[in-house]
């Protein structure tokens, strides 16, 4: 036992080229110090898919499968609630139980955009799998960081593209409006990504201070 309160569950949303990644790491960076979390806390940053060593390899089947082996979109679908289930189970619900606060780069909201408003399979499955999948566990906090799908497709280009990220921008688009409606739940915040990262980072920061905490944060630091 730790002694501390149960901890918190975080999670940026967006499509690829959005910024999950630096904001999260930026995120990461600041809680700590930000007044918000209990002493002897930690934060744990972790993603979806490959948050876990089984999640590992069910990413690669995901993102990068052997040629003429791509999941059809109903294997997909499963293959991502498997690897949701895992990292629940093995990493998400024990780090909170001991007050740590996890930090993820997507979560049900990306197979509700991708696999429902994107492949277009049946949004109520969908909700029945992440029920299975989450085992009643919820976000404290999903920040939807919002941009163009063209934008995001720019600040791609010349990079290695993923299964996923090859689908092309009509499907990116339908991705986008599925977020669009998710950002509307309870729960969820939208914040535009489309500036300089720091100011991005700064918005995200006194959002997660209002959502979770009083006051907000001061300005960003030399390594925000």
């Amino acid at each position: 036992m730790s002694g501390l309160p149960p901890g918190r569950f975080l999670v940026l949303e967006g499509i690829d080229g959005c910024g999950k990644t630096t904001q999260l790491r930026g995120l990461a960076q600041w809680l700590p110090s930000s007044g918000l979390m209990p002493a002897g806390a930690q934060v744990i940053s972790t993603r979806e898919p490959g948050g876990t060593a089984l999640g590992q390899a069910l990413r690669q089947l995901l993102l990068h499968p052997p040629e003429g082996a791509s999941p059809a979109s109903r294997a997909e679908l499963l293959l991502y609630a498997a690897d949701r289930a895992q990292h629940v189970q093995e990493l998400i619900a024990p780090a909170l139980a001991a007050g740590n606060w996890v930090l993820s780069d997507r979560f049900s909201g990306s197979t509700a955009a991708y696999q429902g408003h994107g492949r277009g399979l049946d949004l109520a499955l969908i909700s029945q799998l992440e029920q299975l999948a989450c085992a009643g566990l919820r976000p404290d906090l999903c920040v939807w960081l919002e941009l163009a799908p063209a934008e995001a497709a720019r600040r791609r280009q010349g990079q290695s593209e993923d299964r996923i990220e090859a689908e092309g921008l009509a499907f990116l688009e339908r991705v986008h409006r599925g977020f669009a409606a998710l950002s509307e739940r309870p729960g969820w915040r939208r914040l535009a990504a489309a500036g300089p990262a720091e100011q991005v980072q700064q918005a995200l920061r006194e959002l997660v201070a209002a959502a979770l905490g009083n006051g907000s944060p001061g300005p960003l630091d030399s390594h925000g």
